[in-house]
C-alpha cells in the first residue's frame, strides 16, 4: 500500500484539535448525471443495502440507475436554492457556527472541517483538509442523533478506511449518537414551542423519522429504540399526553417491510378519520433536505389535505439555528476531555520556533 505521507511538515506548525462534521450527502447539482452519481454512490454502500452484492449491483446498474435518477433530480430541482442544496448550504453554516463558538471558548486551536458520506465534499477530502492543518487528535461527529447501521457505521467505516491510507495518524474519538442528550432534546422541544407561538397547537403532533427495513432492527440496529426515545423525552418537556402525538417512519423504498407505522399512510387516515390540524417535525435531521422540504412539506402535505385534513404545518429542523450549534459545542467539549486543547493554553510563537530550532539541531529538514 502506498501511504499519504507528511513530507512537507514543518516543526513550528502548531497541533489542533480537528472536528469532522459528517452528514448523508448530496448532488452536485439537481441534474440527471448528477443524481445517477450520487445515487450509485448511496445505493453501492453495503450498510445501506444489505444484498448479496452478486445479486444488488447488477439490478442497481441495469435497472435502478437507469430510471430512478431521473425521477429524484425532478424532487431535487424543486428544493434547489440559488445557493445550491440546501443541506450542503445549511451544513455548511453549521460548520461555519461551531468553529467560531468553538474558537471563542477554547484556548488551543480547533478546526472543524465539513465532509459527506456520499458526494461533496468528500470525507476524504474533509480528513485531508484536518491533516493539513495538524490535527493531531480528531473528533468525529456524524450528525445523525439516533445511531443506526445504515448512517453512523456507515461514516465510521468511511472514515477508517480513509484513515487506513495515512502514515501519521492522529489519535480519535467518535460520538455515535445524541438520541438522548438533554440540551438535543430541549432544542427540539423549543423549536416546536416556538412554532406552536406562531401558528397555534395542533390536535396531533407527528414525529416523523426516516424509516430503515424491518429486518435490519430485528438483527439488532438500535434505531427503532432510539427514535421512540427521543419522541417520548420531548412530548414529555412539551407535557403532551399520548393520544396528541405519533411516530412513524419515512422514505421507505422497494419492496420489503421497513419500520412502522408509516408517515404517509398516518397522515392519509388521520385526514379521512377527522383530524383536522397536524404538524409534522422530523428530528432525526440535523438540516432540512429533500426528505423533510420535498417529501414531507409537500408529499405528505398533500397526503393529509387530500384525505380530508384541514391544517398542515412542517417545523423544520434544528439547521443553525443559535440553540443546536451551541447544543453540537457542549457534545464535542464534553467527548473531548482530557485532551490539550481544552486544559492549558495552545503554544506561544516563540515556543513553536524553539522547537523548530530543536528539531534542526538534530538534523531535521525544516
Amino acid at each position: 500500500m502506498s501511504y499519504i505521507n507528511t513530507p512537507d511538515f514543518r516543526h513550528e506548525t502548531p497541533e489542533c484539535l480537528g472536528i469532522l462534521l459528517v452528514n448523508l450527502g448530496t448532488p452536485d447539482a439537481p441534474t440527471v448525471a448528477a443524481v445517477r452519481r450520487y445515487l450509485a454512490q448511496f445505493l453501492s454502500d453495503p450498510r445501506v443495502v444489505e444484498f448479496p452484492r452478486a445479486l444488488w449491483l447488477p439490478l442497481l446498474h441495469g435497472v435502478i440507475l437507469r430510471t430512478r435518477p431521473a425521477r429524484s433530480a425532478r424532487a431535487y430541482q424543486k428544493v434547489w436554492r440559488e445557493d445550491g442544496s440546501p443541506l450542503l448550504s445549511i451544513a455548511g453554516r453549521q460548520a461555519a457556527g461551531l468553529q467560531a463558538l468553538l474558537e471563542q471558548r477554547w484556548g488551543g486551536p480547533v478546526k472543524v472541517a465539513l465532509g459527506m458520506r456520499y458526494g461533496n465534499p468528500a470525507i476524504a477530502a474533509a480528513l485531508d483538509e484536518l491533516r493539513q492543518a495538524n490535527a493531531r487528535r480528531l473528533l468525529v461527529l456524524p450528525l445523525y442523533p439516533q445511531y443506526s447501521g445504515s448512517t453512523t457505521a456507515s461514516v465510521i467505516d468511511a472514515v477508517m478506511r480513509e484513515l487506513a491510507r495515512w502514515r501519521w495518524l492522529p489519535e480519535l474519538r467518535w460520538i455515535n449518537q445524541y438520541h438522548d442528550e438533554p440540551a438535543y432534546l430541549e432544542a427540539i422541544a423549543a423549536s416546536i414551542r416556538r412554532h406552536w407561538a406562531e401558528h397555534g397547537v395542533p390536535e396531533r403532533l407527528l414525529f416523523s423519522f426516516h424509516g430503515i427495513p424491518k429486518d435490519y432492527f430485528e438483527q439488532g440496529d438500535p434505531y427503532f429504540c432510539q427514535c421512540q426515545k427521543t419522541a417520548r423525552l420531548v412530548t414529555e418537556r412539551l407535557g403532551l399526553t399520548r393520544e396528541r402525538w405519533e411516530l412513524t417512519f419515512q422514505s421507505r423504498v422497494g419492496r420489503q417491510e421497513w419500520l412502522r407505522p408509516y408517515t404517509d399512510e398516518t397522515l392519509r387516515q388521520w385526514g379521512a378519520g377527522g383530524v383536522r390540524s397536524v404538524q409534522v417535525i422530523s428530528p432525526g435531521f440535523s438540516a432540512d433536505c429533500l426528505e423533510t422540504i420535498e417529501e414531507i412539506d409537500e408529499e405528505n402535505r398533500h397526503n393529509f389535505l387530500g384525505a380530508g385534513g384541514e391544517r398542515f404545518s412542517y417545523i423544520h429542523c434544528l439547521n443553525d439555528a443559535p440553540d443546536h450549534i451551541e447544543m453540537m459545542a457542549g457534545l464535542i467539549e464534553r467527548h473531548c476531555g482530557g485532551w490539550p486543547e481544552l486544559e492549558r493554553p495552545a503554544a506561544t510563537d516563540a515556543e513553536l520556533a524553539d522547537r523548530r530550532e530543536r528539531a534542526l539541531a538534530m538534523g531535521a529538514a525544516r
